[in-house]
C-alpha cells in the first residue's frame, strides 16, 4: 500500500520564539525554539555555566536559580514559559564585588567539597530564606531536600544557611 504524500513527510518543527528576560538585572531577549529549558538558554545561549545540569529530570537541584524570587528546577522550566521574567543565577548573587551572604557563608562554613551542586544549593538557600518559613536546622534540611550533595556536605551546608539567616 502506498503512502500518502503528507503521511511521509516529515514534521517541520516550529518557529523560534522570541523571550525577554532580565538575567541577573541585565534585560535580554533570545530567539529560542519553544522546547529550550530555562537551563539551557542560560547556559548554552547566555554563558552562565554556573547553573549545573545534573539529572535534568528536576531531582538533584544543581539546576536552581530564582525566578521572580522564587526557588525553580530551571531544567524542568521552558524558557517559553517565564517571558517577561526576572531569573537569577549564582552567578548574579554578588553585588559590587561583594559576595552575597550565602555564598560567604558556605565559605566560611565549608560547604562544599566537589562544588558541582553548590551553585544551585546557594540559590535555594537564597530562596528559603526569602520565605522565611525556615526556623530551626530540621526545617533547613526539609526545605533543602530537593537539593542533592553526593559529597555529604549536608551538616556544612545547613551551618552556613544558619549563619545567613543570622541564627549563628
Amino acid at each position: 500500500m502506498a503512502r500518502s504524500s503528507a503521511a511521509s513527510a516529515s514534521p517541520q518543527p516550529p518557529g523560534l520564539m522570541t523571550v525577554e528576560l532580565t538575567v541577573n538585572g541585565a534585560k535580554t531577549k533570545l530567539n529560542i525554539a519553544p522546547w529550550t529549558t530555562l537551563l539551557d538558554a542560560l547556559r548554552d545561549r547566555l554563558d552562565l555555566t554556573g547553573t549545573k545540569k545534573g539529572c535534568d529530570h528536576g531531582q538533584c537541584g544543581a539546576c536552581t536559580v530564582l525566578v521572580d524570587g522564587r526557588r525553580v528546577n530551571s531544567c524542568l522550566t521552558l524558557a517559553v514559559m517565564k517571558d517577561g521574567a526576572e531569573v537569577v543565577t549564582v552567578e548574579g548573587l554578588a553585588t559590587d564585588g561583594v559576595l552575597h551572604p550565602v555564598q560567604q557563608a558556605f565559605i566560611d562554613h565549608d560547604a562544599f567539597q566537589c562544588g558541582y551542586c553548590t551553585p544551585g544549593q546557594i540559590c535555594s538557600a537564597v530562596g528559603l530564606i526569602a520565605e522565611g518559613k525556615a526556623k530551626t536546622p530540621d526545617d533547613i534540611r526539609e526545605m533543602m531536600s530537593g537539593n542533592i550533595c553526593r559529597c555529604a556536605a549536608y551538616p556544612n551546608i545547613v551551618a552556613a544557611i544558619q549563619q545567613a539567616m543570622g541564627a549563628t
